[in-house]
This record gives C-alpha cells, structure tokens and sequence, in this order.
C-alpha cells in the first residue's frame, strides 16, 4: 500500500509559490499557469478540457481530478487561498490560448475594465448569451485573476477570451458600438446583424474613443439614475444581440 504524502505547510517554497501565482498577475502570465480556487470551478475547468497540471487539496476536501494531487495542511490551504472562507479544493491549470477565427460574429469587447468582478460578470453574461468570444484591450483586469474567475462561476474556461487593440478588431472586420445613457440608437431598434463587437467601457472614464466606434447604442432609463453599471449595461446588449442573431438579425422592437 502506497504511504500519503505529507501535507505541506505553509513554509514549504511550492506554498509560496501558489500564493504568488494567485495574487500575481505577472506569474501567471510569465509561467503560463492560472490558480483555480474551489472543487466547482475545478470541475468547470475540467469540464472545458483545460488542462489541470496539479491539484491540492485541505482538510475536508476530496480530489476531483484524476491526476496529480497533493495535500495541504489548514494553515497552507489558507496561505494561499484569496477568500476569507478557503475552499479545500484548488487547481495549477495551464493557461489556453484562442484567437478570432474567420466564423466569430459577435464579440463582447472589454475596453480597460478594471474591477475583476464586473469583468467576470461581463464574461459570465457573454458565454450565457452564446456569443462567440469575449475580447479585452491592453490595461483590462486579469481575466484569470481567482476574483474574476469566481465571478465568471467558471464561465471563462467556456468563452474563448482574447486580448486584441480597438484597431486590431476594426482591422477583423468588426462594427465597433459602444452603448450610452443619453445618445444612439435605442438598443431594441438596432440592427444587430453585421458583424458586431459590442464594446463595454471602463467604469469611470467610459470608451477609449479615439475615433474607432462606428455606432452607439442606447440604453433608455426612465428612472432617476444616470447610468447603468457597465455589467448591467452589458448583459442587457449580450441578450439583445444572441436574441437578434437568433431572429436572422432583425431588429427587437415590437
């Protein structure tokens, strides 16, 4: 009978690692890895055919890959974990590559976001509307950062997420609209079947215009608030648009 391998502590160098790779965005792009938090979102990861290079595993946790696993003693498990209340269960994954591909027509755009949360949202909303692909500019939070992928609930291991520049995606063939509280097309009235990237803004200074955006849409508000907040806003247009392509690309005024 194989011996259980000691638990490690919270001095152990690979401890200290992990914890670096989950609070580190330059780690884990550096080594090509992202820490997963949580036997669900593991799961979803698994789920998705990203490939787990190693679980770990606390008091009170079972392993839920097949592969390598090695356990943590509590103080390690709470070392490393970024909630308040760790979860038993965390994963090294590989990160994954994608790209646009000739057959993606409609793409949300995350344009210099900076709350992990409202890009998780916005990838979350993104992969349950069956966009394509979800695209974020330089200077956007990780979205492989453990806060964002909670708020995702695993959603970012289903949506190909891609960095490209406002241009590059300009220069792909893509319509850029961006959305507005006061100006545009109302979103119901718009045509949404040419080849769309939705572009949601950064929550304080909004679209990094320059010129790029084609087309604006409206959100019309009845109410006493200035605006939505830009993950509301953008899970209102993922719907609007998956429901238009769904139609043949009319529009959803009634």
């Amino acid at each position: 009978m194989l011996s259980q391998p000691e638990p490690l502590s919270p001095r152990n160098s690979r401890v200290k690692h992990l914890r670096d790779i989950a609070r580190s965005r330059a780690s884990r792009e550096s080594e090509g890895v992202v820490l997963v938090e949580g036997a669900t979102l593991v799961s979803e990861a698994l789920a998705a055919g990203w490939d787990v290079l190693e679980e770990f595993v606390g008091p009170g946790g079972e392993q839920v890959t097949a592969g390598v696993c090695t356990p943590l003693t509590a103080a390690a498990l709470e070392r490393v974990a970024t909630t308040t209340e760790p979860q038993p269960n965390l994963a090294l994954v590989a990160r994954r590559q994608s790209e646009v591909t000739s057959d993606v027509r409609s793409v949300m755009v995350l344009d210099g976001l900076g709350d992990p949360g409202n890009v998780g949202t916005l990838i979350r909303s993104a992969e349950a509307a069956g966009l394509d692909a979800v695209i974020c500019t330089p200077g956007t939070a990780d979205v492989l950062s453990p806060k964002t992928i909670r708020s995702s609930a695993g959603a970012v291991f289903h949506v190909p997420v891609i960095e490209m520049s406002l241009d590059d995606i300009a220069e792909a063939g893509f319509l850029l609209v961006a959305t507005s509280s006061h100006r545009g097309t109302p979103y119901r009235s718009f045509n949404w079947s040419q080849k769309i990237a939705v572009v949601m803004g950064n929550e304080a200074h909004g679209v990094d215009q320059g010129g790029k955006i084609s087309e604006w849409v409206q959100i019309p508000q009845r109410g006493r608030s200035e605006s939505l907040n830009v993950a509301m806003a953008g899970t209102l247009i993922a719907f609007a648009l998956a429901e238009s392509v769904a139609g043949g690309g009319e529009t959803l005024a009634r």
